[in-house]
């Protein structure tokens, strides 16, 4: 019996890290497009008009679908009765039609002056729409994966598993965070980094096909191993998941650990140009630690809990750094964008230790045969915080800087004014006037964030003189320059005029283009503190109950 058993494929540890490398893949493409849209905040604003509310319905529609329908709990069910195979397939293709649904919204294609959706901005809708619908795929994909490793690495190196997948998801967020403004930058295109992030999900696709032949494999490999025969789901054993204690401790630890990191990162890069003044087409840099540290800690505190166990201390000792991280970003004065960068390393930490015990916990507490409804309950219920937190800081930062986006929309279009009188002289078609006034409001407004000093006042007042004003200082810089061969060369040098006499007339007015992250930052840490409360309790039941958080995973 023992040598039919070593013949199963999962004994082979080439075969299992093989598996495991392929379906990461398909997951960190998925990272990347869920994450991509969290840089260009700045630019959505100075180009397509969006202010934070927008932003904030938008980035909330990740949960749309999976908590208002219920679709997170089908997936999980869906899994548990037809398998990886199909559910994989199906949920990777449902995010390539969310992510091209969310291309189409932000580019030149989507038509101009639809009206409002349920009050919301036609664009904003159609974004928030793809968004949702690739945030089912995604999730059902994460659940899919999570059964993957459970089905490969049982009794073996199970959380380091979990821990190696999360990290290279985690590289998709670093690119997702770090390289999307330079590319919308250098194309002049905020829609350019979306259509990249399409594609690679095509490539994840073709990768999660590989894996099925795997799968496919892995069944014959054991068709010969008697095991021991399983119930079938049924919909009563979600009454037994949900009246499991552990199940609810663990679930909300879940979702308010995610909602004091991952909704961070969707306002991170804002942050860092508002708070710190970095450059913004280095300000993804900083939040990129954070993700690149948990390639190689997530890992490590996996393998740590595999050999030593301590699970719930390990989450617990995250809950704290979460709790340290964001009453630092909290502080006004503490605006350096060194300790930034050095603070985000620390929540990189954070992230590396709760999932690296969260995610291999689960099969302690839950049955094998209920792991994926399980996997989709938690998932389910951590999408409500992923869904409600960014609309609830869009709203915080909306009314904490009532008229930032307001200032910003005037910029624009007294930038807009100034080049509709400079047409004759330049001659552009539509879209290459559009690009003009984007590419002029973007880098006017990142001026005035990177180079003053002053607050700003918060006036609703004087906005239509203001940008009076700043049609007139522009239009009298651009006529004092000299004249110029060639089309590209004017158009640049009015760009190039434009931008200095704009910001000099800002400064002047001290017209408020800067977000005040502070009580945005002071929400992130009370998720914090009360992860912290719900860790200590899931230790004390684990204590309880016997469940072997705290004991090692691999079978000695």
């Amino acid at each position: 019996m023992t040598d039919k058993i070593s013949s199963s494929l999962r004994e082979s540890s080439a075969a299992r890290w093989t598996a495991l490398g392929i379906v990461s893949f398909t997951m960190f493409c998925g990272y990347f497009i869920a994450d991509a849209m969290s840089p260009l905040k700045p630019m959505l604003e100075s180009q397509l008009k969006w202010d934070n509310m927008d932003y904030g319905i938008f980035t909330s529609a990740y949960g749309w679908f999976n908590v208002f329908l219920l679709m997170l709990i089908f997936g999980g069910i869906i899994l548990d009765k037809t398998g990886v195979r199909f559910t994989g397939i199906l949920s990777t293709s449902i995010m390539i039609i969310g992510a091209g649904m969310k291309f189409f919204a932000i580019s030149h294609f989507f038509p101009e002056g639809m009206a409002p959706i349920f009050g919301i901005k036609a664009q904003v809708m159609f974004a928030a729409l793809g968004y949702a619908i690739f945030a089912v795929g995604v999730e059902t994909a994460g659940i899919t994966v999570s059964r993957i490793i459970v089905k490969w690495f049982k009794g073996k190196e199970m959380a380091l598993a979990m821990g190696l997948q999360v990290s290279f998801a985690r590289l998709g967020t670093l690119l997702a965070i770090a390289i999307p403004l330079p590319i919308a930058n250098y194309f002049g295109d905020v829609a350019i980094p979306i259509l990249f992030g399409a594609l690679l999900l095509c490539i994840g696709l073709i990768a999660y096909i590989v894996y099925v032949r795997m799968d496919i494999k892995l069944e014959a490999s054991e068709a010969h191993i008697v095991k021991e025969a399983e119930e079938p789901f049924k919909l009563s054993d979600i009454v037994s998941i949900i009246s499991n204690k552990g199940f609810w401790l663990i679930a909300i630890l879940c979702v308010l650990f995610y909602s004091a990191v991952f909704p961070w990162i969707k306002f991170a890069t804002d942050l860092v140009i508002n708070k710190y003044q970095v450059n913004p087409d280095l300000a993804g840099l900083i939040p990129s630690v954070l993700p690149l540290g948990t390639l190689f800690l997530t890992p490590f505190f996996g393998n740590l809990y595999d050999k030593k166990g301590k699970g719930a201390t390990i989450m617990i000792v995250g809950a704290v750094l979460l709790i340290f991280v964001h009453g630092i970003f909290s502080i006004p004065f503490l605006n350096n964008w060194i300790l930034a960068m050095a603070v985000t390393v620390v929540l990189g930490i954070a992230l590396s230790l709760v999932p690296s015990a969260m995610w291999p916990s689960v099969p302690k507490i839950i049955p094998e045969k209920q792991l994926g409804t399980a996997y989709a309950l938690i998932f389910w219920i951590q999408n409500w915080g992923l869904m409600g937190v960014p609309l609830l800081i869009g709203f915080v930062l909306s009314t904490s800087n009532p008229t930032v986006s307001q200032a910003k929309v005037a910029v624009r279009e007294a930038i807009t004014a100034t080049y509709t009188q400079m047409q004759p002289q330049l001659n552009l078609n539509k879209i290459e006037f559009d690009k003009a006034v984007d590419k002029t409001t973007t880098r006017l407004i990142n001026e005035v964030l990177v180079h003053t000093e002053y607050e700003g006042v918060q006036d609703t007042t004087g906005f239509a003189s203001f940008k009076n004003q700043l049609v007139s200082v522009n239009l009298q810089a651009v006529q004092l320059l000299p004249i110029v061969n060639g089309k590209e060369k004017n158009q640049q040098q009015i760009e190039d005029a434009c931008v200095k006499a704009g910001y000099n007339e800002i400064d002047r007015q001290k017209i408020a283009l800067r977000y005040d992250y502070t009580k945005a930052n002071m929400i992130f840490m009370i998720f914090g503190v009360l992860a912290f409360l719900v860790a200590f309790m899931l230790k004390a039941e684990d204590k309880k109950k016997g469940y072997g958080l705290e004991l090692p995973n691999m079978k000695k």
